[in-house]
């Protein structure tokens, strides 16, 4: 026989699939919390006296039992991270996770959204992710608690999200390279409608400003993230006539690319290149040579948003709907001074 508890929360979660809201929502009307409007209000109260729900004490609150935690493409090494980070954080609060892809595809966006629906999840975490997407949308038209890490577009304020000093990091690469004396500085930034990348961007522009450089064109290139990109842009920098003495990846998988697109040219790293990325990977210690890179704390993103994301589904208040975790130039071997 179900406990009292269990049909308690299969009564609670009946009524947030009726009324069309989640299950935090309705603990939020059941435990008389005021951080909900009288329209949503009224309509739970309503199906809460049809369904004969008898309240509970604050001690008897629901927990959370279910997050979801949402990337476009799991065929990534930092995607890994962020993983191990959420999973962590929500072991320890005893609290189950679903990892899912939607592939940027609307057929997957939607099966997602149905499985999501029906096992009632207590709140999401979306990857790079665009809240005036299809499911944007209908995680808010259902209000189901959200976090989104890396952001793709601007979101609404009332949407937390968990992101890294990326301007600092891009301003950290580039100085470094200055610093050693290279002067032509090739650039291979990410996804434009990432705001990190953007951002990396606007870093490695402001490092050559405050050093009197240039921006030349010639010297981006535009990737994705993967290194296949990263090999291409690298082989578009140096077929040039007067070639970069330094290539900035955005992402440590276009820097591997790079080291490919370098071997391919019959140079070496950083003999005839230096090369930088963007993630500090637990692989790029052991490439050859170990590479000089940006660490980006992509676990501690993921502890932090589930953090947040539980927090929300208890009911409780955020103190900041934007959050930074600080980024660090890691120097390595791949990073030398240019060839005289």
């Amino acid at each position: 026989m179900a406990s009292e508890q269990e049909t308690r929360r299969v009564t609670i979660t009946a009524i947030a699939r009726e009324a069309g809201v989640s299950v935090p929502t309705v603990s939020r009307v059941v435990n008389g919390r005021s951080d909900v409007s009288p329209q949503t209000r009224e309509r739970v109260e309503e199906l809460l006296r049809q369904h004969g729900y008898r309240g509970r004490s604050a001690k008897s609150r629901p927990s959370a039992r279910l997050i979801d935690l949402v990337f476009n493409d799991l065929d990534s090494p930092w995607a890994v991270e962020i993983i191990r980070g959420v999973e962590d954080t929500a072991h320890a609060s005893g609290v189950g996770t679903v990892v899912s892809a939607i592939h940027r595809r609307t057929t997957s966006a939607r099966q997602w959204l149905q499985n999501m629906r029906a096992r009632a999840t207590d709140g999401v975490i979306l990857v790079t992710s665009d809240l005036e997407s299809p499911v944007g949308a209908e995680l808010r038209r259902l209000d189901v608690p959200t976090v989104v890490i890396d952001p793709a577009g601007v979101p609404a304020m009332d949407v937390p999200t968990i992101g890294a000093t990326n301007w600092a990091g891009g301003l950290s690469a580039t100085e470094h390279l200055l610093s050693l004396g290279h002067r032509r500085i090739g650039f291979i930034a990410g996804p434009r409608t990432l705001l990190c990348s953007r951002a990396r961007l606007d870093g490695y522009r402001a490092g050559l400003e405050a050093a009197g450089i240039e921006m030349v064109d010639r010297l981006i290139r535009q990737g994705d993230f993967y290194t296949e990109s990263g090999f291409d842009g690298g082989n578009a920098l140096l077929d040039q006539p007067d070639p970069p003495t330094a290539i900035f990846a955005s992402s440590d998988q276009m820097a591997f690319g790079v080291y490919e697109a370098v071997r391919r040219h019959g140079l070496r790293v950083p003999d005839d290149v230096s090369v930088v990325g963007f993630d500090d990977l637990p692989e790029v210690r052991w490439a050859s040579p170990p590479l000089t890179t940006v660490r980006q704390p992509l676990a501690e993103m993921g502890i932090l948003a589930a953090r947040t994301v539980l927090r929300l589904a208890l009911g409780e208040q955020v103190e900041s709907p934007r959050v930074e975790l600080a980024t660090a130039l890691v120097v390595r071997d791949s990073s030398a001074p240019p060839r005289r």
